[in-house]
């Protein structure tokens, strides 16, 4: 099988085996997968936009129901389905169905990857990910996880037993994998959160509120709760808060009635342009929101989604805590006067601020994209048998 599936690249390779060539010269299909959401969607994106980049040829498998196939046809890269769902937190009903769809969702990636035979490939995680992983593995495609998390989600944890090279942003994650198969790589973010700069607290502090693209009832409700407090209290903040389409409305309606600064959203076109006007920010703590917090440099309140698989929301806020860049304030304890008594001690403290927005800055992965496919090119060319330049 692994004659077969390798047999047009080394019909290809020079005839002394020499050192890979660079990438102008030998351009490689390379898999992607991982999915279901933006956040395991949007770092595969930038990391299939730097293969293309180079001249590789990369596609995606994902899940018609997921965030790829919004995402991925927008960028225009090819991408193929497989019909699979979820095991964790969904209920008896869609976990038998999950076990009822794996062996043809497997079925299905191996063919994917037979036809388009990827020098390797790459995963990001999530359930999206497991039969395309399988597949490589049972074609000996060499496999390149990505876990962004300080806590692995339930398939990054068995697929690294499978893969090659496990690529992390944590140390929390490292105890799940391999010591010689761990990189520390950190995440994909875009470039524009690492263009923005420094910021001195104004006299008037700008908190800039988002529960991601969706919003957070929970967030959302606490915001609003604390804005007559402000008011009250005569703590100056002005407000960048994104609430979601859902309660936008209504939210709308009560920051105009408050009286409070700013404004209310249902969505931040341009978040990197918000986080450089912004002192604090207040969100989840998703990985790929402490990503972009940890490019950017600025200090947060994260307030964990407590649902999330595994917990791996409140390991990275407890990651980025322990480092300093964030305060933590669990999803039950956020309410109105728990979020003013905590933005106005930072109102006091501006010096705490810089400090923690430096601290988070530590964390920041400027060539994540790059590396990642660097070791994309070295685990292909391993596979292929050319020796490394």
């Amino acid at each position: 099988m692994k004659v077969r599936i390798r047999q047009k690249y080394k019909m290809s390779k020079p005839k002394d085996s020499g050192p890979v060539p660079d990438s102008g010269v030998h351009k490689l299909p390379f898999l992607l997968t991982g999915g279901g959401t933006g956040g395991h969607v949007i770092p595969a994106i930038a990391v299939a936009r730097e293969l293309r980049r180079r001249g590789h040829q990369p596609f995606f498998v994902g899940t018609k129901e997921g965030m790829e196939s919004k995402l991925v046809p927008k960028e225009s890269f090819p991408i193929e389905y497989v019909e699979i769902g979820g095991l964790k937190r969904v209920g008896w009903k869609q976990t038998l169905r999950t076990v009822l769809q794996l062996p043809l969702a497997v079925w299905k990636a191996t063919r994917i990857v037979q036809e388009h035979q990827p020098a390797a490939l790459f995963s990001m995680g999530g359930y999206v990910a497991g039969p395309a992983t399988i597949a490589a593995w049972f074609l000996r495609c060499p496999i390149v996880l990505m876990e962004p998390n300080a806590m692995p989600g339930m398939a990054n944890r068995y697929a690294g037993k499978l893969a090659t090279k496990a690529l992390l942003s944590f140390e929390e994650a490292k105890q799940f994998f391999p010591a010689r198969k761990v990189e520390m790589t950190g995440l994909p973010v875009r470039n524009e959160f690492f263009e923005v700069q420094p910021k001195m607290p104004a006299p008037e502090l700008t908190v800039l509120v988002t529960g991601g693209s969706r919003g957070s009832r929970r967030l959302n409700e606490a915001g609003r709760a604390s804005w007559p407090l402000f008011l009250k209290e005569n703590v100056h903040v002005r407000w960048i808060h994104q609430s979601g389409s859902q309660d936008f409305e209504e939210m709308a309606a009560a920051f105009a009635a408050s009286g409070a600064q700013g404004e209310v959203v249902p969505f931040v076109d341009n978040m990197p342009r918000a986080f450089a006007q912004c002192d604090l920010v207040v969100c989840r703590s998703g990985a790929g929101a402490v990503a972009e917090l940890a490019a950017a440099g600025k200090p947060s309140v994260l307030v964990p989604f407590p649902y999330a698989a595994d917990q791996h929301q409140l390991k990275n806020a407890e990651a980025m805590s322990k480092a300093g860049a964030a305060r933590v304030i669990l999803d039950r304890e956020l309410t109105g006067e728990e979020l003013f008594h905590t933005i106005r001690d930072f109102a006091k403290q501006p010096g705490k601020l810089l400090e923690m927005g430096a601290a988070a800055r530590r964390f920041a992965a400027p060539n994540a994209a790059k590396r990642t496919v660097e070791i994309l090119e070295e685990e292909a060319a391993r596979a292929l048998g050319w020796k490394a330049s």
